[in-house]
């Protein structure tokens, strides 16, 4: 017989009666017996049932498990993506601070080179201003040069008699004060010469 047909209890084995008969087994022996069936099926339905409690709580263990392991997969997943978005993020926050930097290092060039130029053209317009200048103190010079020659040509006091000739920077000067009348001051010469 299979379990899905007969059921039998401990209950069941104690209450069971078995009818008189004549020549039958001893009633005593089989009351025994009926009693260590009984008792045997109440050992094997309690550690069925202790099995089954046991077995049950594997299988809560098995399924807490497999939440576990399946929170931990999607962890594992979801800290991958997280990962390649952060380097994704990563890549393109460099890839914008390089661009920034060449940017200013292009302006910043282009503002020293600006600046480079005028600088230069600052210093062309000095020169250019500094060489008119001479030019003009030379030409200005030449000719009050040339007007103390004529006008010492021209002069009245016989050419024997010296003339102080002093210059405007240094009147003090005992060579300049004994110089002879018709000699050019050394400051005037170098002011020409250039």
């Amino acid at each position: 017989m299979t379990d899905d047909v007969f059921h039998l209890t401990p209950l069941d084995v104690r209450r069971y009666e078995f009818p008189a008969a004549l020549r039958g087994y001893d009633r005593a022996r089989v009351d025994a017996f009926r009693n260590q069936v009984a008792d045997e099926m109440d050992r094997l339905t309690r550690q069925i049932q202790d099995l089954e409690n046991k077995a049950k709580g594997f299988h809560e263990q098995l399924r807490a498990f497999r939440e576990r392991d399946k929170a931990l997969n999607d962890a594992l997943i979801s800290a991958q993506q997280l990962r390649t978005d952060i380097k994704e993020q990563a890549e393109k926050e460099s890839d914008l601070i390089i661009r920034q930097a060449q940017a200013d290092a292009d302006r910043i060039i282009d503002v020293a080179r600006s600046e480079a130029r005028r600088i230069t053209a600052d210093l062309e317009s000095l020169e250019r201003s500094r060489n008119a200048y001479l030019l003009q103190l030379r030409s200005l010079t030449e000719r009050q040069l040339a007007e103390i020659q004529a006008a010492h040509e021209l002069s009245f006091l016989p050419k024997a008699a010296p003339q102080e000739v002093r210059s405007p920077t240094n009147n003090s000067d005992p060579a300049a004060q004994h110089a002879p009348a018709n000699a050019t001051p050394i400051w005037l010469k170098s002011l020409v010469q250039e």
